[in-house]
């Protein structure tokens, strides 16, 4: 080990148990001169969000002295734009058609960079052993999924009766950075926008005649995870039309490129002048971020959007199912989780398998509806019916 440049690691104890020992200090500017840090990010647009706080733990307690390298998926390039907490960034994935973004090239460039410090924040055994092959000489992350050999400084998550206990996935990932000495940090998700991403928002806006006074829900339908997420399209119809004719919100439907049909298919259910679709607009996350930072409220499936609308500051109504809250509960938030009354919620399957997707079903367009009336009040409160 170098000690000029990585001695505060001597500190890290080889097994850090989550909540149960004492963290070590972060490194002092002396000790660090230059400190470089591999940090694998999340694959999931929602978890990279939910891992916002962590990277502003690390950059707050390292400052300049860390250069930090975030390795990520190439679609998820634009989620950190405009922050600071990331130097470069580089591209993996080991589906890819392009040799150059598979493992064996990664492990290369990291053997060419030296990499004092790898970050987990995936848990996936093929990153630790890129981190390993790729000679980072610290590797921390969670001990999980036969992984634990490959690293230097190990987490491990909590457990009761021998199963792990369910928790936030902000504090998961917290825990990791608390564990190299970062110190607490909000739980608070944070994301920004450049000038380039209000531009292209002001295109669309200008394009689909979107109103720019602040009175815009959001609403987003993807459900990337699997069918078992989706919320009835018909229900989103109807509910963009009741937001627009009895709150005088435009809406603005969100979607990814996998999604324009339905979100098209959902517009034209709504039959309302005021109903707008991303279908055919730029589908680039920075557009998405920008626009997204222009509404009021986003009602969303439980995907990647909502968290990255919570992270621009909106409040969130979510619908719940397959999965419990739990995994992405935060205190921070202005949020409003919606989940039937079924015993088979939090089933964590990708299609129903009982076949009735009562789960999604059994949440009523008036629940929804008086729930965003709540949170657009008292700005906009919605008409009285006749």
């Amino acid at each position: 080990m170098i000690l000029a440049k990585t001695a505060w690691f001597a500190i890290l104890p080889p097994f850090v148990l989550s909540g149960e020992v004492d963290l070590p200090h972060a490194p002092s500017s002396e000790s660090v001169f230059p400190m470089r840090v591999a940090v694998f990010l999340p694959n999931w647009l929602g978890d990279l969000t939910m891992a916002t706080p962590t990277l502003r733990a690390m950059r707050r307690a390292w400052g300049q002295s860390a250069q930090i390298v975030g390795i990520l998926r190439p679609y998820l390039n634009d989620v950190l734009a405009g922050t600071d907490w990331i130097d470069e960034l580089w591209h993996f994935d080991p589906r890819s058609k392009n040799s150059a973004l598979h493992s064996r090239a990664l492990v290369a460039r990291m053997r060419e960079d030296r990499f004092d410090l790898a970050v987990l924040l995936t848990n996936s055994l093929r990153t630790a052993w890129i981190a390993w092959r790729g000679g980072a000489r610290e590797r921390v992350g969670y001990a999980r999924y036969g992984r634990g050999p490959l690293l230097t400084g190990k987490i491990y998550p909590r457990r009761e009766n021998g199963k792990i206990v369910a928790e936030p996935m902000v504090d998961s990932y917290l825990a990791i950075s608390q564990s190299l000495g970062c110190g607490d940090e909000s739980r608070r998700l944070e994301l920004r926008t450049t000038a380039d991403d209000e531009n292209s928002a002001d295109r669309v806006f200008e394009t689909l005649g979107v109103r720019q006074d602040g009175r815009l829900a959001l609403l987003n339908s993807s459900g990337a995870y699997g069918g078992s997420k989706l919320w009835p399209p018909e229900y989103f119809g109807e509910l963009a039309r009741r937001i627009a004719d009895e709150t005088d919100h435009d809406v603005l439907l969100m979607c990814g490129p996998k999604e324009r049909e339905l979100a098209r298919r959902i517009a034209e259910l709504s039959r309302h002048p005021r109903v707008f679709t991303m279908a055919d607009q730029p589908m680039d996350i920075g557009t998405a971020k920008a626009c997204m930072g222009r509404g009021r409220l986003m009602i969303s499936t439980d995907s990647g959007p909502r968290h990255v609308a919570a992270a621009l500051g909106l409040p969130v109504i979510t619908f719940f199912g397959p999965m419990l809250p739990i995994w992405s509960d935060n205190p921070t938030q202005n949020a409003v989780h919606l989940l039937a009354d079924l015993d088979c919620v939090g089933c964590r399957e990708r299609v129903c398998p009982l076949k009735h997707h009562r789960c999604m079903r059994d949440i009523s367009v008036d629940r929804v509806f008086r729930e965003a009336v709540a949170m657009l009040e008292p700005t906009t409160p919605a008409k009285k019916a006749a």
